[in-house]
């Protein structure tokens, strides 16, 4: 069935009590993890195809199949949407409908490690217009925080890369933990519960989670 997701379950029911410590020490201690040459090669030929493109640019972070990127396409018709996975099978499916007549051609997909992205992006002080979180995995177990983006180290790198970020979520710690760590970060931010009566949803995730009646979070920067 299409609306039968399940509630996300943890032990933690609030924002992770260490959440603070983990941010100001990324905040304030570079990340030194080492960028693949995958990731390096996948980045450069990138960057050389669009260097003459002059539009805003979108990314679409865990784009997955690349459904989302291509509802950003739309709905950023004068930018360029780049949608970055590092899963083969899913962005193989994105490229088979981003061929499809009738698809926007502002879109752009790449199979890379997002960290090694954010890094790679935040060195080559590349901006983006708008960064869409949709969905991330939330890693509901305590013992992960390190997984979820507001207490990762690659924190800095993605607001390096700046522009409206907006993360999507429907678990309420996930939510609550992006808006302390923007606090922290200096960031100013706004929180509501989304509603998608009068949109269509960004994402296959978000038209299940919404059929199967979850709250579903939005965080925007200003």
């Amino acid at each position: 069935m299409f609306a039968n997701s399940s509630i996300v379950s943890s032990r933690q029911l609030g924002a992770h009590p260490r959440l603070d410590e983990l941010v100001l020490r990324h905040l304030w201690q570079p990340f030194r993890k080492p960028v693949s040459a995958a990731s390096q090669q996948a980045f450069a030929t990138l960057a050389a195809a669009i260097a003459a493109d002059p539009r805003p640019r979108v990314l679409d972070a865990g784009c997955g199949t690349g459904a989302s990127s291509l509802q950003l396409a739309r709905l950023h018709a004068g930018a360029l949407v780049i949608g970055v996975d590092k899963s083969a099978a899913r962005l193989d499916k994105g490229m088979r409908a981003a061929a499809l007549p009738g698809a926007p051609e502002n879109v752009r997909l790449l199979r890379c490690d997002l960290v090694d992205f954010w890094l790679l992006a935040a060195a080559a002080e590349w901006r983006f217009a708008r960064q869409y979180l949709l969905y991330p995995n939330p890693w509901p177990k305590p013992e992960h925080v390190m997984r979820r983006w507001p207490a990762h180290p690659v924190l800095p790198a993605l607001l390096h890369c700046g522009g409206t970020i907006e993360l999507r979520s429907n678990w309420r710690p996930y939510a609550d933990e992006w808006t302390r760590a923007l606090s922290l970060a200096g960031q100013s931010w706004h929180i509501d519960c989304l509603v998608l009566q009068a949109e269509s949803p960004l994402t296959p995730f978000e038209a299940k989670y919404q059929a199967s009646g979850h709250a579903l979070w939005r965080v925007r920067t200003d």
